[in-house]
C-alpha cells in the first residue's frame, strides 16, 4: 500500500485526556476491564477505556531533600527540607493483589498501593532501607516486572543515580497480602554472602563517576524475566568521565525462580542499518507475531518477538539524535545467544566479560554440565556477559521524527506495529508477505500523549 509522505486527516477521537498542572509520565492499562491508570507529576489517574476521568489520588508535593537517608519523616534529617515534586517512575497492576503499584522520586523512592476500584491508599512502606527503591528523579530510569509463582514478587531495576550504598541496581523483591507489612519489598531471598539483588560496586562508581544503568523496558516471557537497558560504556568513555560519555544497550536475563541470580546473563543489543550502527534503545515491546510473519521467521505463533526501537550511534543519552530504527529479535535468537556463550564458558573458554560488576576479568571454569533451556546458574561462572552485540533485523527507520515508544498486535494474520514519534507523530506499520515492513498510516497526534506515553494505550495486553 503507498505510504502518504504528509499527515493524512486527524482520525476521530472517540476519547481525550488533558490536563495543565502536571506532566503524565507512565500508564498501565487493566487487561481484564481495559481501564487505563496514569502515572503523573504528584498524581495517579484512573480512566475509562475511553478516557474519562474517574478517579484522581494525590502523591505529592511532600517537603523533602534528596540528601535526607532515610527519609525525614522516618528520622530527622539536619538538611532544609522543602516542597518537592514526587515523579511517578512505576506504575504496575499486581492483579493478585486487586491493587496498583505506584513508585514515585520522593523519600528515597517509595511505593503506594492502591486499590484498583477507587485509587484509596492501601500502603505506603517506607520504614526499611527495604522499601527504598531509588531517589533518581528520572521519570524512565526505572521497570518492573510483577511475577506470580509462589507468592507475587517484584523484579525491578533502577538506576541508583550514584548511591550504590544505598540501592541496588536490579532485585527482587516480596510483594506480600498486608501493604504495612514490614516484610514487604524485603529481598525475596538473603543471608551472609548472597542476595536476590546486585549492586553497582563503589570501585566501578569511583572509577566512572557518571556510570549507572537505565532501565528502558522490563517483561516476562516462558521462564526468564527480561530487562533492556542503557548503560556507560566503559571500553569507550574516558576513566574521568569528563570528556565525551558513550552508551551501550544490553538485555539483561534471569531465570524467573532464580532467588540468588546466578542466572544473571547480559548482552548488548543494537541493530544497523545501511552501515550505519544504531546502538541507543529508546523503547521496546513484546509480542507474539501473527501468522505470516512467524512463518517467515521460522517460528510457532505461540514464540515471543521483541519490537525496539534505537537511535543512532553511542552518544547523547538524555537528548538522543532523531535518527532512529525500529528492529526486530526473537527471543529465540537471544536464548540461543546466551545459551552458547554459557556452554563456552562450562568448556572453560574465555572469561566472565562483565568489568562494571565484577571489577576485574575472571575466567571461566571448566565444568561438566549439561546446559538446556532450563538451565538457571551455579555459583561459578556467574555473573556472565556476552561478547558480541546481538543485531537486529531492521525494519523501518527514520532519519527527522524521532521515534520514542512502540506497540503491536496482531490483525488477522498480520503484525501491526505502531510507533510514536517525538515530534508528535504516529505511524502505523505492517509486514507484507515476508519480514519487511511496509508504513500504512501517519497521523498527526500532537497532544499531552505525544512523547510516548500514548502509544501503550493503543495495545492491551
Amino acid at each position: 500500500m503507498a505510504f502518504p509522505m504528509t499527515p493524512t486527516e486527524h482520525p476521530e477521537v472517540t476519547g481525550s485526556f488533558r490536563v495543565k498542572d502536571t506532566s503524565l509520565t507512565h500508564l498501565t492499562v487493566h487487561r481484564k476491564s481495559g481501564e487505563v491508570f496514569v502515572g503523573a507529576i504528584n498524581r495517579v489517574y484512573k480512566l475509562t477505556a475511553n478516557l474519562t476521568e474517574l478517579r484522581s489520588h494525590q502523591t505529592g508535593p511532600v517537603d523533602d531533600n534528596a540528601k535526607c537517608y532515610p527519609p525525614p519523616n522516618v528520622r530527622a534529617c539536619k538538611q532544609n527540607l522543602e516542597s518537592t515534586d514526587n515523579v511517578n517512575k512505576l506504575l504496575l497492576v499486581d492483579y493478585a493483589g486487586n491493587r496498583l503499584v505506584a513508585c514515585g522520586s520522593i523519600w528515597q523512592g517509595v511505593c503506594q498501593f492502591l486499590r484498583l476500584e477507587d485509587l484509596f491508599k492501601l500502603g505506603e512502606p517506607h520504614h526499611r532501607k527495604e522499601h527504598y527503591l531509588s531517589g533518581a528523579k528520572e521519570s524512565d530510569g526505572m521497570a518492573g516486572v510483577v511475577k506470580k509463582k509462589g507468592g507475587s514478587r517484584l523484579f525491578i531495576g533502577a538506576a541508583i543515580d550514584g548511591k550504590s550504598e544505598y540501592f541496588p541496581t536490579l532485585s527482587s523483591r516480596k510483594l506480600v497480602a498486608d501493604e504495612e507489612s514490614v516484610n514487604m519489598f524485603s529481598l525475596v531471598y538473603q543471608d551472609e554472602f548472597v542476595s536476590s539483588q546486585i549492586k553497582i560496586p563503589s570501585d566501578t562508581l569511583s572509577q566512572y563517576p557518571a556510570f549507572d544503568i537505565y532501565y528502558v523496558y522490563g517483561f516476562s516471557s516462558r521462564t526468564y524475566i527480561y530487562f533492556l537497558t542503557l548503560q556507560l560504556d566503559t571500553q569507550l568513555t574516558q576513566v574521568d568521565a569528563t570528556g565525551e560519555k558513550f552508551f551501550t544497550s544490553k538485555i539483561v536475563r534471569m531465570c524467573s525462580n532464580d532467588t540468588e541470580f546466578y542466572s544473571y546473563v547480559e548482552f548488548p543489543l543494537g541493530c544497523t542499518k545501511d552501515g550505519v550502527e544504531y546502538r541507543l534503545v529508546q523503547a521496546a515491546y513484546k509480542h507474539r507475531p501473527g501468522k505470516i510473519l512467524a512463518q517467515a521467521l521460522g517460528l510457532s505463533e505461540d514464540e515471543d518477538v521483541l519490537f525496539v526501537i534505537f537511535s543512532q550511534g553511542q552518544k547523547n543519552r538524555a537528548n538522543p539524535p532523531r535518527e532512529t530504527v525500529l528492529c526486530l529479535f526473537t527471543l529465540h535468537q537471544i536464548n540461543l545467544a546466551m545459551r552458547e556463550r554459557i556452554k563456552s564458558c562450562y568448556r572453560g573458554e574465555g572469561k566472565l566479560s562483565l568489568p562494571w560488576l565484577l571489577n576485574k576479568e575472571l575466567p571461566c571454569i571448566n565444568t561438566p554440565k549439561q546446559i538446556g533451556d532450563d538451565f538457571c546458574g551455579l555459583v561459578l561462572n556467574q555473573p556472565l556477559g556476552g561478547l558480541r552485540v546481538i543485531e537486529g533485523t531492521p525494519l523501518f527507520d527514520d532519519r527527522s521524527d524521532g521515534m520514542a515508544s512502540v506497540a503491536a498486535y496482531t490483525y488477522g494474520d498480520y503484525s501491526v506495529v505502531f510507533v510514536g514519534t517525538r515530534s508528535g507523530h504516529l505511524k502505523k506499520v505492517r509486514n507484507n508477505q515476508s519480514v519487511c515492513f511496509t508504513a500504512v498510516f501517519y497521523a498527526d497526534i500532537v497532544s499531552a500523549w505525544a512523547f510516548g506515553v500514548f502509544l501503550e494505550l493503543v495495545v492491551w495486553e
